[in-house]
């Protein structure tokens, strides 16, 4: 466990070294503009809005909280979105905290704590506090959201997601 921590940590410093110390406020800017758009698309479960800052084809990998392991491309996390949006009845709350931006040259990332709360088609209340990171490229001269990596805690003694903690 110790070896797979010490791993993470290294690989989040090797991604921020570069970027911390060279932040542009224009392309930070630009970074939180498309998580305003994705959020405001969300909250109504608009696939195409959401999947607007997303870059297209196969550079996208995405690690979300559900099954399977990873999200390769476009097409399979597009597909991720929509299934998830169509558990739900009507619009969902989307709140994020704690929101960290950095962005230099053509490479980018954005991370903090995120809420989701909504009603489920059978009625059932839904809330749950995740984590997020966001990677980003500037491709062509536009940013697009390269990698996305959302968890939960987990309770080692249980093996289970700790899905009912607040910030």
């Amino acid at each position: 466990m110790k070896a797979v921590i010490a791993a993470g940590l290294a690989l989040m410093l090797t991604l921020t070294a570069p970027v911390v110390g060279r932040a542009s406020p224009k392309d930070e800017a630009q970074i939180r503009a498309l998580l305003e758009r994705w959020r405001v698309a969300y909250r109504v479960k608009d696939v195409a809005g959401v999947m607007s800052i997303y870059a297209p084809g196969d550079r996208l990998v995405a690690y979300d909280i559900v099954p399977p392991l990873q999200y390769r491309g476009f097409a399979a996390y597009r597909k991720d979105y929509q299934d998830y949006f169509d558990q739900y009845a009507g619009a969902l709350e989307v709140e994020d905290r704690a929101v960290q931006v950095a962005a230099a040259d053509d490479i980018a990332y954005a991370f903090g704590l995120e809420r989701v709360a909504g009603t489920l088609k059978s009625g059932e209340k839904s809330e749950i506090w995740t984590r997020f990171t966001t990677v980003f490229r500037k491709i062509q001269g536009r940013w697009y959201a390269v990698h996305d990596h959302i968890s939960v805690p987990a309770d080692f003694a249980t093996g289970k997601a700790a899905l009912d903690l607040k910030p």
